[in-house]
């Protein structure tokens, strides 16, 4: 008798087990590690707000994890590897990863695909209202800010300034924005370099201490094959008024920051994530969660974009009517 009561029970809680298991199945939800960047960075906001949003948290499928990362390359790499579903990558660098041209790194990072651009890091240089100094060519010998080492910023400007050639020619002073306009208007610099949105609280900085310009380094880039030898920089002006003093628009340019995923994420999610996302009411709440974010708009979406796109992301932009540039 004993041994009936315990298959009995043997039996009603293997039933009852079975379905849990099949309720539960229904509800479980496939989740996407979005990497961002070091705490209080931008890349984290990026992943932090869209792991936040309330429809993002809705969606029936999909659970977003925001992960902090040391920034652009680590998620190039974790993307690729398929350690992060998605994350935030500069253009420069899914474009390098692709071909093998990272520096003292020859693999090749070819399971990346874009998603839609988030916002641009625009180049600026500055000089003293009068110097004369009207191309980067002309900074031979002179002092510069260069960025922090180790920065997007330096990292950028060792680039164009070797494309140029000017990168050995000048005395370089490695240092963040901040510095660079304190020692700029101290006298000890000529000219500072940053790779970031305008306007720049250390431009402004820059600006109250001495009459500045801002080199229109575009026509640099145009004359060089820059942008031929690097397509993923964009063309753009930094607008008229942005700094005092400077009153005409500057030609300058800029790389483009990403959303990137995984090849092999499923089309549903990243279809269903840019749904979320590029509408009236998710740009808003992007751009609340950090001015930078305004950059965000349906017509931008494949701004500076020269790799492929996640199939996703291209099923979306095209019933936007949206086409890379």
């Amino acid at each position: 008798m004993k041994n009936n009561n315990l298959k009995l029970f043997i039996g009603i809680f293997a039933a009852i087990a079975m379905v849990f298991a099949f309720s539960t199945a229904g509800l479980a939800k496939d989740r996407i590690v979005f990497g961002g960047g070091p705490a209080g960075g931008t890349f984290q906001v990026v992943a932090n707000s869209i792991q936040t949003y309330k429809p993002i948290k809705a969606l029936k499928d999909y659970k977003v994890r925001a992960q902090s990362s040391a920034g652009s390359i680590e998620n190039l790499r974790k993307v690729n590897t398929g350690r992060s579903d998605m994350g935030v990558v500069y253009s420069g660098h899914v474009y390098q990863g692709l071909h093998g041209m990272l520096k003292n790194d020859p693999n090749k990072y070819e399971n990346i695909r874009a998603v839609a651009f988030l916002y641009g890091a625009p180049a600026q240089l500055v000089v003293r209202a009068g110097s004369g100094i009207t191309s980067a060519l002309e900074l031979e010998g002179k002092k510069v800010g260069v960025g922090n080492a180790g920065s997007g910023a330096f990292a950028n400007c060792e680039l164009f300034f070797s494309h140029l050639g000017i990168w050995e020619k000048i005395e370089r002073n490695a240092m963040g924005y901040n510095d660079a306009a304190a020692a700029f208007g101290n006298n000890q610099l000529d000219a500072f370099w940053l790779f970031t949105a305008f306007p720049s609280g250390a431009v402004i900085q820059a600006a109250q201490m001495n009459d500045i310009a801002l080199v229109g380094i575009q026509k640099d880039a145009e004359k060089t094959g820059f942008f031929k030898k690097y397509p993923y920089f964009s063309r753009l002006d930094i607008p008229a008024g942005t700094y005092k003093g400077v009153d005409k628009p500057t030609p300058s340019f800029e790389d483009s920051t990403l959303w990137v995923a995984h090849k092999d994420v499923s089309d549903d999610a990243v279809y269903q994530m840019l749904s979320v996302i590029f509408t009236p009411e998710g740009l808003k709440y992007m751009a609340g969660q950090k001015k930078t974010f305004k950059a965000m708009a349906v017509e931008k979406g494949l701004n500076g974009i020269v790799t492929p796109i996640h199939p996703g992301a291209e099923k979306f932009w095209k019933e936007k009517g949206v086409t890379k540039k």
